[in-house]
């Protein structure tokens, strides 16, 4: 994996977690790495267990230059959808850094220019390059630490385990409790052949 895509010293990476979630946010980071760093662990936060990236979250927030992690909300992506809302939750989390970015990289194939600053899509970038993954890590704790929490509040959707995420249990739940305030209500909360099912 390569440290970075540019020759610009600060170079964020930025990535999102829980884009195809049917409950809780969008959640993004942006990192900025410094030019010594190496990690023959990190890697894309889907193929690391809960372990290794709560471990490496650690290395990640002592070591990076700067960090910004940003949540949005069911409500605004009801209202802007679920691609503006990830963007925009990468664009805030760049906003939150303490350091400005000179160039910056995205995991996926959509953006929209971030103040005056150069930037790249890539495609699977989190599994190339460093400062995405070391994203793809911060955006994935940070997202299950919230739903966890969220969990004690409707355990019967036990999104402790799930995140979230559209799981058989998942959707059982919906159909016997209904839809919560953290669910997506612009999402296919039950499809119609799921309901054959039940």
């Amino acid at each position: 994996m390569k440290k970075q895509f540019s020759d610009f010293y600060l170079e964020c990476g930025t990535d999102e977690a829980g884009r195809g979630c049917l409950a809780g946010p969008v959640t993004a980071a942006a990192v900025i790495l410094p030019m010594d760093f190496k990690s023959d662990l990190l890697n894309d936060s889907k193929l690391l267990s809960k372990n290794k990236r709560d471990f490496l979250k650690t290395i990640i927030e002592a070591e990076a230059v700067s960090f910004g992690v940003s949540n949005v909300f069911e409500t605004e992506i009801d209202s802007i959808n679920i691609l503006n809302a990830s963007i925009k939750a990468m664009q805030v989390s760049i906003s939150k850094m303490a350091t400005t970015p000179e160039f910056i990289i995205v995991d996926g194939n959509k953006f929209k220019p971030y103040k005056d600053i150069p930037h790249k899509t890539i495609v699977k970038g989190d599994r190339k390059y460093l400062n995405i993954a070391a994203a793809s890590v911060l955006a994935k704790t940070y997202r299950d630490a919230y739903m966890e929490k969220i969990h004690d509040e409707y355990p019967m959707y036990n999104w402790k385990q799930n995140k979230g995420y559209p799981t058989k249990e998942h959707r059982r739940a919906i159909a016997k409790f209904g839809a919560t305030k953290y669910h997506r209500q612009t999402f296919r909360l039950l499809p119609e052949q799921y309901k054959l099912d039940l």
